[in-house]
């Protein structure tokens, strides 16, 4: 069943079909001698990233959740290439960055990127070996009071900031973490309805995707659509055991992550509703 229904299932499976097709080519790209060296890194990055997208376009249409964390080791196989390849670049061409993404956590989008990544892993249970070295990529331990400690549930010695990088929206979900348990899952889902609305930003701090699948800003035919999901809230499920109940069924709450053997939490896609046969056409035969 597809579980984001701003897209219908012929978008969903088209776009699955290209993003693979795309990052085979690309990587047969990255795998050949290079006509732009200096751009090298930023493609490898931007590859991690396609792969990112491809993970959740994959349980946007529906796919099985055990399925998902199978390409998570060449998402992070793109970005430690990335790495290696800018500081050949940059010391073979005496540049400071030879990439247009910020690696700070201070920069929202970066940011976002760290905590879907390592929220993923949480929930998809991703081997110890992935989980050290996706932790090495990231970094930035002791910067950020929310993440680090999302980060600890899994690795206890780590270093624990004593800011909130980006209050807004997450110092909602840190209050959720740290409330009584009978008020745990009402915060958790006043975050999971703030989140998107207090994502929009002006400047280089909005989300780079945030637009896409806005029928004036990004519509679906551009392509750029994977879904909008809070990744982050998941996340704090499964790192401090809240409860979610009131969250699933939510368009932004990915709860099926946390139980891949079913049943699904979101609710079939208005399209579905109707039967597809001729008769369907003809008024006849409708769903109850």
């Amino acid at each position: 069943m597809i579980r984001d229904s701003v897209a219908g299932a012929v978008y969903w499976r088209e776009r699955v079909v290209k993003d693979v097709s795309w990052i085979e080519k690309a990587q047969r790209l990255l795998s050949e001698p290079s006509k732009n060296p200096v751009y090298d890194p930023q493609f490898s990055f931007d590859l991690s990233k396609d792969i990112l997208r491809l993970i959740l376009r994959r349980y946007s249409q529906g796919d099985p959740v055990a399925d998902l964390g199978q390409s998570f080791a060449q998402l992070l196989e793109t970005w430690e290439l990335s790495n290696r390849l800018a500081d050949s670049v940059c010391a073979e061409n005496n540049l400071k960055t030879c990439r247009n993404w910020t690696f700070d956590l201070a920069d929202l989008n970066h940011y976002i990127w760290c905590f879907w990544l390592v929220g993923l892993a949480l929930v998809l249970r991703i081997p110890d070996d992935q989980w050290r070295r996706l932790l090495s990529l990231v970094g930035e331990e002791g910067k950020d009071v929310l993440l680090d400690r999302v980060i600890a549930s899994r690795e206890p010695a780590r270093v624990i900031g004593g800011v909130l990088l980006h209050p807004k929206p997450y110092a909602r979900l840190l209050e959720a973490i740290d409330a009584p348990k009978e008020l745990a899952d009402g915060k958790l889902k006043a975050f999971v309805d703030a989140w998107y609305p207090e994502l929009n930003r002006c400047g280089k701090q909005q989300p780079w995707w945030y637009h896409y699948g806005d029928p004036e800003k990004h519509p679906l035919e551009a392509g750029s659509y994977f879904g909008r999901w809070c990744i982050e809230a998941a996340a704090a499920v499964q790192a401090f055991s809240l409860d979610d109940s009131q969250c699933l069924g939510h368009p932004h709450y990915p709860g099926d992550l946390l139980r891949p053997e079913g049943p699904g939490t979101h609710s079939p896609p208005l399209q579905a509703k109707e039967s597809r046969s001729w008769l369907g056409f003809l008024g006849i035969g409708r769903a109850k």
